[in-house]
């Protein structure tokens, strides 16, 4: 079979060369579909073994852990990691709405699943902010719908499937209902319900996401969507954790607005302020700031971040237990946390079906999440992930704690920064942060009872400082980038003054929308030469270019489809100074006005001058071109209408003799041109119509131009 030769010109002095296309060897969708099916169907005991090595990389990596180079750095990471994720997980538990006990469950089992699945070596995945927050909403939500009292100082509700304690400092007996919700179910058990059913969905979205390869829905959520929605969700935050600050019992508001409704409670209710806790909001948020910024100026000194909140929730639980803060000034406490762990239960079904919607938004923020962070860290350390398997690691790390009253995960940024500059090599140190976990699940748990909710608060506010830090850095995003900067402001303030889910939403889509409009009205120039070279460049940008006589060179910068056609053409017309269509429209007239002027030769003069007046205005214009080049070399691809724009202006500027050259296209706009017709039958007149540069196509036109000058 003769390969086809690609009719584009490529001169060189008087040479003409022809570039030859590589055949492309046309293989039936059906074969490629049934190839996959008979290789992914069949069965062996090697694909056996790598299948099962590829769902738990822990096979591969474990048995070529070199211990005595990697142990110290993994250990050390691993207790400072479960040193700081303890404090952190009875603070965020604030935030889901939820009791401590199931924050600790869930970094507890994160952190061992992650282990056995996860590729990344640093990422420490568990408890999250944002991912609390989230969880923490729907929670509220059907709390309320079930017609609960969200006040967190209500007294529990005893019964059957309630949650009590026996008294004793260190067992707490749990009865939760195995059949549906019932009435018998107080509100912490019918919370937990929710959120362990919004978390076994999630993770059922994540997995089936790795199943069917859905990881490039990750791509939709731009960094700067990604900051925003994260500066957003830490002012709700905060918002939340304020009554916590100065003590005060104001309604949990819901749904949209819940930013601005919040803060008026707040200053409704701020002569009810517990001063207790409004001094010791001070002094902890003074001690941890100023620890942290410490802690930042000297990290290259320190081996190991300093546990501030750990010291803190220490000193304030025993300053709470003998002060007797709680009895004497009412200040709020934690409360009874049990030890030991609650038999596994399955996720309720009926309660997914309220979930299902709530989960999506979940399931996509905790994957984008850890993945970015997880390639962060390979980027950084120089080896691979694999996003595919990553899904299915995070999916399993909701799906399976779900079985044991935990809620969503995600890796954490914080959590992780600290890991990496500990040592960390492996996950082996997320075993060793799981075992510390443990400890305070058994032993020591209880012993927090006295720990006063504004500390946990403050613990919360400080550690939002990094989201909270990106707004000093908006002037320089705006000097960076205009377009970015609008969409994170947009995302920001979606997700604080609407909700985070609505404002995630809106962010992708007010990002999706920025991009199609920067496609619909794209940069144009006119292009001169650069003296005594070959090269081409906007006459409008740099200085000292020469304009070619009788040649226009015409860029667009974007695709050329169906939205910015009429852009395509206003912007030729504008920059080339001539409008094909009223140019023919103009010549027809003067035909035409000539024909009645010499049919009227023979009238009297008055009649005569008048003829000639009609005739000087409508003189066809003086056209300064003979030639105009397309630059396709920022046309990435054409549709139907993009083709029949190009095919249109060649036929108009036809018929006033200006030639149109198209050069530096790329092969798939030169195969949508074929298929097109642009060429003509047979692709015959292909090689005087398309140029591999800019500089042959005005070689060709000057070639021409003398070749017409010759002749006549």
């Amino acid at each position: 079979m003769e390969r086809p030769l690609e009719a584009t010109r490529m001169e060189k002095n008087t040479s003409c060369f022809l570039m030859e296309r590589k055949t492309r060897v046309k293989t039936s969708r059906k074969e490629i579909v049934l190839a996959k099916l008979r290789k992914s169907c069949s069965c062996s005991p090697r694909k056996l073994k790598n299948f099962v090595m590829d769902f738990l990389p822990v096979l591969r990596w474990l048995p070529k852990y070199q211990c005595k180079e990697y142990i110290w750095g993994d250990v050390m990471s691993g207790l400072v990691i479960g040193i700081i994720l303890v404090p952190q997980a009875i603070a965020y538990s604030l935030l889901a709405g939820l009791k401590p006990i199931y924050s600790l469950y869930t970094s507890f089992f994160a952190n061992i699943i992650y282990f056995l699945m996860g590729t990344s070596r640093h990422v420490s995945v568990g408890i999250f902010s944002l991912i609390s927050l989230m969880v923490g909403q729907v929670v509220d939500r059907e709390l309320i719908l079930a017609g609960f009292d969200l006040n967190d100082d209500a007294p529990p509700v005893l019964g059957d499937g309630s949650l009590q304690s026996d008294g004793q400092p260190n067992t707490t007996a749990f009865n939760l209902t195995a059949a549906g919700m019932s009435a018998a179910c107080g509100k912490e058990c019918y919370a937990i319900g929710i959120a362990t059913a919004l978390t076994f969905v999630a993770g059922v979205y994540q997995v089936l996401m790795g199943v069917f390869r859905l990881g490039f829905v990750s791509m939709y959520l731009s960094e700067s969507v990604l900051d925003g929605f994260a500066t957003g969700a830490s002012l709700t935050i905060l918002t939340a954790q304020v009554k916590y600050l100065i003590g005060i019992k104001i309604p949990r508001s819901q749904g949209h607005g819940m930013l601005v409704i919040t803060w008026i409670n707040i200053f409704r209710n701020i002569s009810q302020a517990n001063i207790c806790d409004v001094i010791t909001s001070a002094i902890c948020i003074v001690v941890l700031v100023a620890a942290k910024e410490l802690g930042d100026r000297y990290k290259h000194k320190l081996k190991f971040p300093l546990p501030t909140e750990l010291v803190v929730i220490v000193v304030a639980t025993l300053v709470s237990h003998y002060g007797n803060l709680n009895e004497v000034y009412g200040s709020s406490v934690s409360g009874a946390i049990p030890t030991g762990f609650i038999a596994p239960e399955v996720p309720r079904f009926n309660l997914m079906l309220r979930v299902a919607v709530d989960a999506l938004p979940l399931a996509v923020v905790s994957f984008v999440f850890t993945v970015s962070l997880s390639e962060m860290c390979a980027k950084k350390y120089a080896y691979t992930i694999r996003a595919n398997q990553e899904m299915f690691a995070v999916g399993f790390c909701n799906i399976i704690p779900s079985f044991f009253h935990s809620f969503a995960t995600s890796a954490a940024l914080a959590k992780t920064l600290v890991k990496t500059s500990t040592g960390c090599q492996t996950q082996v140190s997320g075993v060793i942060s799981a075992m510390v976990v443990l400890l305070v699940l058994l032993f020591l748990a209880p012993l927090f009872y006295s720990l006063q909710k504004c500390v946990l608060a403050c613990i919360i506010i400080v550690s939002l400082r990094g989201a909270l830090r990106k707004f000093r850095d908006v002037p320089t995003r705006y000097h960076a980038n205009k377009v970015d900067t609008v969409v994170w402001v947009v995302t920001m303030a979606a997700s604080a003054l609407i909700s985070t889910e609505v404002g995630l939403l809106v962010g992708i889509v007010f990002s999706m929308i920025c991009i199609i409009v920067r496609t619909q009205r794209p940069r144009t120039a006119l292009l001169g030469q650069i003296q005594d070279t070959s090269f081409y460049e906007d006459d409008l940008e740099y200085e000292n270019l020469s304009s070619i006589p009788k040649v226009k060179i015409f860029r667009f910068e974007a695709p050329l489809y169906y939205a910015n056609r009429n852009y395509f053409l206003k912007s030729l017309y504008r920059l080339t100074g001539l409008d094909p269509n009223l140019e023919v429209a103009r010549r027809k007239k003067y035909e035409k006005k000539e024909k009645q002027h010499v049919k009227k030769e023979d009238h009297t003069t008055a009649n005569g001058l008048g003829g000639a007046d009609t005739t000087l205005q409508l003189v066809p214009k003086q056209i300064d071109f003979q030639t105009l080049i397309v630059d396709c070399s920022c046309i990435s691809f054409l549709d139907t209408t993009g083709v029949n724009t190009l095919k249109e202006i060649l036929k108009d500027y036809k018929e006033l003799n200006i030639s149109v050259l198209l050069a530096c296209c790329n092969p798939a706009v030169i195969d949508s041109l074929k298929r097109g017709g642009y060429f003509g039958k047979d692709c015959g007149s292909m090689q005087e119509m398309l140029f591999y540069s800019i500089h042959n196509a005005v070689q060709f036109a000057q070639d021409q131009k003398l070749a017409e000058d010759c002749s006549v």
